[in-house]
């Protein structure tokens, strides 16, 4: 084994390492699904108006409803969800609190089992055990145990507003390209720019998570073209119908 002294990390800030990236790239993975949501949503309700009718004040406003209603069902489920998710992680720190005061030895003990669990020899997981928790109790047990760091708990408003935002920036892309093209030539132009849109947004999302980008792209693109194609189909029979 080399005795060669280990080399300073902080000549190296380029490296990202930690939860902080992971967190960072489930927030850019959560909002490029968001975009997408709006994107698919949003064009389905306006292809399938424009089925129906070709007065653009109708389709504008069918369209705008549809984005804030989708915008805000997005943010309150968010919040909603992450809030519950807060409050759980919020009982077990203070539940892992508690026993860190009432049974000291016994989350030393408890510490020391997960580094041994890791292939640290009984010896050095007791150091590593007690020089942790000589520092920072609460936090080591937090981050061995539960997998949470106290200080970065999930913020349900962050949530909230980051997926309205997501949601209504995609929701845009097919409101405007309907909008502002001409009657005869609204709905192939919508389809194409949605179908494009969405084969940036299953790239993205396929290299975040690290999967086939094809896959990915052929999903998503087959998705949004069954979901126009659908509604177009409902609004075209029911103004037959209607007519």
């Amino acid at each position: 084994m080399s005795d060669s002294p280990i080399p300073d990390l902080s000549a190296h800030p380029h490296e990202p390492h930690g939860e902080g990236l992971a967190s960072r790239l489930n927030w850019l993975r959560a909002g490029v699904l968001g975009a997408n949501d709006g994107i698919v949503s949003t064009a389905g309700l306006v292809v399938g108006v424009a089925a129906s009718t070709a007065d653009t004040q109708t389709i504008l406003t069918a369209g705008v409803a549809g984005l804030a209603a989708g915008a805000l069902s997005m943010a309150a489920g968010e919040y909603v969800s992450v809030s519950t998710q807060r409050d759980s992680e919020r009982a077990l720190l203070a539940k892992e609190r508690r026993e860190l005061a009432e049974s000291p030895e016994f989350e030393l003990a408890e510490l020391t089992g997960i580094y041994r669990a890791k292939g640290l020899s009984q010896e050095t997981a007791e150091q590593v055990a007690r020089e942790l928790t000589a520092h920072d109790a609460f936090t080591a047990h937090a981050e061995a145990e539960l997998k949470l760091d106290p200080t970065e708990l999930t913020n349900p408003w962050a949530a909230a507003i980051s997926s309205a935002v997501a949601f209504t920036c995609g929701a845009l892309l097919p409101l405007l390209a309907i909008v502002l093209t001409p009657a005869s030539v609204r709905v192939p132009v919508t389809f194409v720019a949605v179908l494009v849109a969405l084969a940036g947004t299953g790239t993205i999302s396929a290299r975040l998570g690290g999967s086939p980008v094809g896959r990915a792209v052929v999903r998503v693109v087959v998705g949004g073209a069954l979901a126009m194609s659908i509604t177009y189909l409902i609004g075209y029979l029911t103004d037959t119908v209607g007519g």
